[in-house]
């Protein structure tokens, strides 16, 4: 299992993105920015309706693959140039990681408390990335074979728990592990992509997002991303039980 696939241009999609784009683009003006002001996202900031469409632009699902389903506010994540760098007071690890690692992580587990242990809390179906800017700086990155690593490693550590109380084991260990596992065995993919064009990743696909690299162009908006993630009924539907 591969895990990601690039969705190559297309009018339809571009069409849904330049209306997407000024909504975007207000909506990032009132973020705080992180990682030295390098960075942005806002979890349901985009203001399209419940089937995805903006600003009377449907959101093209036939040219994305995929069936239609309730969809949230769309995430808008936005990278500056000399991404990243470090906030004050931030531990040196933390940017170290986002420098070396792309800052990889597995979207739908929440980080509590002051050690940041990791339940797994927002199960979802998949992750639709459509950009809406044209800057190739600061791609996606992607882990290619990362999901069965993680998919095991996850049922794994919940293995003994009733499956109704999933969401509330700690699974800190477990993942730091099979990220580990993944580092080591699974290809780096740089993913850039512009208006018009799409990715979509499988669920427990490891990903994170590369350094802006000296002398990259981009726009005085920065790279911005529209992220959807349809929520799933339970955790094990989400591990593919």
């Amino acid at each position: 299992m591969v895990g990601w696939r690039k969705i190559e241009f297309d009018p339809a999609i571009l069409a849904w993105a330049a209306a997407a784009h000024p909504l975007a683009v207000a909506a990032l003006a009132g973020q705080e920015r992180r990682a030295g002001g390098t960075w942005a996202v806002g979890l349901d900031l985009l203001g399209n309706d419940a089937a995805g469409g903006v600003a009377g632009v449907a959101l093209p699902w036939g040219m994305l693959g995929l069936d239609p389903v309730a969809l949230h506010r769309a995430q808008l994540s936005a990278v500056y140039p000399g991404y990243p760098l470090s906030d004050p007071g931030e531990p040196a690890q933390a940017n170290r990681y986002r420098l070396t690692r792309d800052a990889a992580h597995l979207d739908g587990l929440l980080a509590e408390g002051p050690d940041k242990r990791r339940r797994i809390a927002e199960p979802h179906g998949w992750i639709l990335g459509l950009p809406l800017t044209d800057c190739r700086a600061s791609p996606l990155v992607v882990w290619e074979g990362s999901a069965p690593i993680m998919q095991a490693g996850l049922r794994a550590a919940l293995a003994g728990h009733p499956v109704a109380r999933w969401g509330e084991v700690d699974v800190t260990g477990a993942y730091q592990a099979a990220r580990a596992a993944v580092f080591a065995s699974c290809r780096r993919v740089e993913v850039p992509v512009v208006r018009g064009e799409a990715t979509l990743l499988h669920r427990l696909c490891v990903h994170g997002v590369a350094p802006w690299t000296d002398g990259a162009d981009g726009p005085a908006e920065g790279r911005i991303i529209a992220y959807f993630r349809p929520q799933m009924a339970s955790v094990a539907a989400w591990l593919g039980e």
